[in-house]
């Protein structure tokens, strides 16, 4: 495998005529654990819809198109045991609309230099950031509206030969009621251009009106993510790491009320090997500061990545930021990518922001 240089043309200026994605299966990035993670904050979320000690009924199953790196539904017994032994999600067109995405060589990136010091002055200057933006604000009828790019790495196999590609840079649009039980996706290669919807009868659990009732005392909201990462986690993730992804999960596709945005960050620096890094890239190329963790068993770190001068969040990513065991993944791979470049209120489900304002 030619192992691809930090030089490399960024996703997004790959060309077209690029390889496509095959028929070939990909399972999971390695030690991406989705299923805990939504597991865990999906338990959160049956917590506070528990009335008079009755359990809540079990969440949803999940579609295997979302993002797996994301909070979203969580996943019926049946799926997550598959999804935990490697879930293969078929790429190409297949009949059902989905448009194939380019590949081309694994984006790579210099590992930048982590300071345990340093996070706890940065998540207090992102947390009181934080606190000086309004948070949102969803009526009824109302949706929340995100927009991102994204992109995925991953080992693939043709004619026993396996080697690590990235995803084309490509759009991704997200709209959630403020309930949780009503919604829509769109993103190309795994939904077709008309998109799939998140309808269903139990809320997602990343839902806007679970998010306004979590406890804002970052002491007592860590305290609710532990107890959960203690009950449901992969016991092959750390109890400190599940913390932080679950953490980091609430901070992408999801839209934190004013007061929840802040805690949030006050929580993840008290969580023991948390670290401050001060140079990392988005997947729009947007250099900024990063808070991060490293998994110590599978040597990526998670990364959060905020703008240098107002604080304000970019997006993440995961890097191999040491030498895998085993495996065709290198050091400095860019294993996930994101980027967000919309949240916003709208008025309707696959409403734009702008046929809200114009209305």
């Amino acid at each position: 495998m030619n192992h691809a240089s930090p030089s490399q043309p960024h996703p997004a200026e790959w060309p077209e005529t690029q390889e496509l994605l095959g028929a070939e299966e990909r399972g999971l990035p390695a030690g991406r654990h989705e299923f805990h993670k939504e597991h865990l904050m999906a338990q959160i979320h049956d917590d506070l819809r528990t009335t008079n000690g009755t359990p809540a009924a079990p969440g949803r199953q999940r579609n295997p198109f979302l993002r797996r790196n994301v909070l979203l539904p969580a996943m019926a017994c049946a799926v997550a045991a598959a999804v935990v032994g490697g879930f293969a999600l078929a790429g190409g067109d297949g009949g059902d609309g989905k448009t194939p995405l380019a590949t081309g060589p694994a984006l790579t990136t210099q590992v930048g230099t982590a300071d345990a010091k340093a996070a706890p002055e940065l998540l207090n200057r992102i947390s009181l950031a934080a606190a000086d933006t309004s948070g949102p604000t969803v009526g009824d009828g109302q949706f929340i509206y995100i927009a991102s790019k994204v992109a995925n790495t991953y080992p693939k196999t043709v004619d026993d030969k396996t080697t690590v590609v990235s995803e084309e840079l490509h759009s991704r649009q997200v709209w959630q009621s403020p309930g949780g039980k009503d919604g829509w996706l769109i993103e190309p290669g795994q939904t077709g251009d008309k998109g799939i919807t998140l309808a269903g009868e139990h809320p997602i659990s990343a839902a806007y009106d679970s998010l306004v009732k979590l406890p804002t005392d970052p002491d007592a909201l860590l305290k609710k993510i532990y107890q959960d990462v203690d009950e449901n986690r992969d016991r092959e993730l750390a109890r400190d790491q599940a913390a932080f992804v679950a953490i980091g999960d609430l901070l992408t596709e999801s839209y934190p009320p004013a007061k929840l945005a802040p805690a949030l960050y006050r929580a993840a620096a008290k969580i023991p090997g948390v670290a401050a890094v001060d140079d990392a890239v988005d997947a729009l190329g947007r250099h900024g500061v990063a808070v991060a963790r490293l998994n110590e068993a599978d040597g990526q770190r998670e990364e959060w990545i905020f703008d240098k001068k107002t604080l304000a969040f970019l997006g993440e990513r995961t890097v191999q930021a040491q030498p895998p065991k085993d495996g065709p993944i290198k050091r400095g791979t860019v294993l996930f990518t994101s980027a967000i470049t919309e949240r916003a209120i709208v008025d309707g489900n696959k409403e734009l922001p702008s046929d809200s304002r114009a209305g």
